[in-house]
């Protein structure tokens, strides 16, 4: 599409021009900006500014080829205001060299800066007519049509321009100046600013260039310009087509359409309060719920948190956990089925034990995607990605999720005892069990196995609380037995998923606890499917 159509299409509201707008000038402006200002940070600002008064005005433009040059005025209006405004911690780029980094290398970065430096401050000495076209040229690599189109300049001017800046400037300045444009500049800026396309109280909808979509639970900044602030987001869901839905610390209702939402890179650390995630599910998961059973073929889940109907699953986990499996095995085996039911992955900050890294939840994003996943969804199953609390989750915490339908609490120490999948039955819970909707006699064995196997574990730390042997061998076969293989983890354990029906997991756990299978082992529960398998592989030894 030709610029201007964009700028028509763009004048008219749609935000997505003006995002391919502002993909194609970022480079330009922000070029422009550096000239006068000198400064990358404050470049940066002046940038965003320059972009979101521009949207604003956007409809006052009456000649859609004359964009170019009135962005450029813009930019030019907002970098000699930043100048006049006397700034708090912005750092020179003369005095670079004394930041702290924790990036690269200490003495690389300070060459780097030093480099930086050097050639804009070669650049500055330049002519006042030569400096943004050879800051656009030499340091942005843009072409001398480009920058004849932006500046409004005869292509020949700016050829001749470019060729004096580069007479003034000495071979060392030029080496360095090239040296910044490979290693200095944000030269994705354009790919960072997004526009808001849609705001329901504190969740909203965030337009980006689809290849540089923002992370999942990375932080985003959407531009308030009447409060003169910026609101922050957390990245619940990756949508298609660039978009990105989100939920914001405050109501961002009175922001406009358009408004810059600008993409941190970086995770976001505030986790998301009670409060948030009741407004969430109340908008995003308005299910009818039912008192009907959806079956997940998973031992654990079935017997001691079933999944309702029409209902909410929140995960809870701690790093290492095993989310990435758990959530993307439930997804597979109910996203075919008729019943709608609505997931909320909550991963706790990063620690020093567990790093800034999203590793995690790439991976669960990428495998739904081969799934399927679109716009946040896979089949009847929808999914949010949400940072929560410090790990481990105490009991306090896990108690807000009381919106919540079931609660599956995933925890590190489950791992470490090699029982997979990672559920620990003392904090699990499902709505279906609390409120007695379902079977008594099946409300009664879940609570009856959770009470037994809380207190074996109690029997851990204090002997004086240890269980009958008998009984005590039986709550551990117990938890063996909720031990299963996935589908999703074959690569990695070398052995098939296994389906085990509600009523045969149920009947089994009864069996056990009536003392019907004295005569196997704990072990012969481990890691395996229904008790048939189980016994059919103790028969072979």
């Amino acid at each position: 599409m030709d610029q201007a159509e964009l700028v028509k299409r763009a004048a008219q509201g749609d935000v997505k021009a003006f995002v391919e707008l502002t993909r194609r000038f970022q480079q330009f402006a922000f070029g422009s900006a550096l000239t006068h200002v000198r400064d990358f940070q404050r470049a940066e600002d002046v940038t965003q500014e320059a972009l979101i008064a521009a949207w604003t005005a956007l409809p006052t433009l009456t000649e859609p080829v004359a964009f170019a040059g009135w962005l450029r005025g813009i930019v030019r209006h907002h970098a000699s205001r930043s100048l006049r405004r006397k700034r708090v911690h912005v750092v020179p780029l003369a005095e670079a060299e004394e930041l702290a980094d924790d990036a690269p290398p200490p003495d690389h970065v300070l060459e780097r800066r030093r480099q930086a430096a050097a050639a804009l401050a070669a650049i500055a000495d330049l002519p006042k007519t030569l400096r943004e076209p050879a800051t656009l040229f030499f340091i942005h690599d843009c072409s001398h049509q480009d920058i004849a189109t932006f500046l409004g300049l005869p292509p020949a001017t700016v050829n001749n321009r470019i060729h004096s800046a580069r007479t003034h400037l000495k071979q060392r300045i030029l080496t360095m100046t090239e040296a910044l444009h490979a290693n200095a500049l944000p030269d994705d800026f354009a790919n960072r600013i997004g526009r808001l396309i849609e705001a329901r109280g504190q969740v909203i909808e965030a337009l980006f260039d689809p290849a540089a979509m923002p992370d999942l639970m990375s932080e985003l900044t959407v531009s308030d310009e009447v409060r003169k602030s910026g609101v922050p987001v957390q990245v619940f869901q990756r949508l298609s087509d660039g978009k990105v839905r989100g939920v914001a610390a405050s109501s961002v209702a009175h922001v406009p359409r358009g408004a810059t939402v600008l993409n941190s890179r970086r995770r976001a650390t505030t986790p998301i309060d009670r409060a948030q995630i009741d407004h969430l599910l109340g908008q995003l998961a308005a299910n009818k719920a039912s008192n009907d059973i959806v079956e997940t073929g998973i031992k654990v889940i079935d017997v001691m948190c079933p999944i309702r109907a029409g209902g909410t699953v929140a995960i809870a986990t701690e790093y290492g956990a095993g989310m990435t499996v758990v959530l993307e095995e439930i997804v597979r085996r109910i996203s075919k089925g008729p019943h709608l039911v609505t997931m909320l992955a909550l991963f706790p900050p990063p620690s020093e034990i567990w790093p800034a890294s999203l590793d995690e939840n790439y991976s669960i994003a990428e495998s739904l995607k081969n799934e399927g996943y679109s716009d946040g969804t896979v089949g009847s199953v929808q999914t949010f990605f949400v940072g929560g609390e410090p790990q481990p989750w105490p009991d306090e915490k896990l108690a807000k999720f009381a919106s919540v339908d079931t609660l599956i609490h995933l925890t590190r120490d489950m791992i470490l005892r090699k029982t997979y999948p990672g559920v620990d039955l003392r904090t699990t819970r499902s709505r279906l069990l609390d409120d007695a909707v379902i079977e008594a006699d099946d409300v009664n064995l879940a609570r009856r196995i959770r009470e037994l196997i809380t207190a074996r574990r109690a029997a851990e730390t204090d002997p004086a609380l240890a269980l009958d042997p008998i009984l005590s061998e039986r709550t551990a076969k117990l938890q063996a037995f909720f031990s299963q293989p996935f589908f999703v983890a074959e690569p990695y354990t070398k052995r098939p998923g296994s389906i085990v029906s509600r009523a045969n997991a149920l009947r089994t756990c009864r069996e056990i606890l009536d003392g019907a299978h004295d005569d196997l082992t704990a072990d012969d529960f481990y890691f395996t499917g229904d008790i048939e398998e189980i016994r059919q592989a103790a028969r072979r030894g």
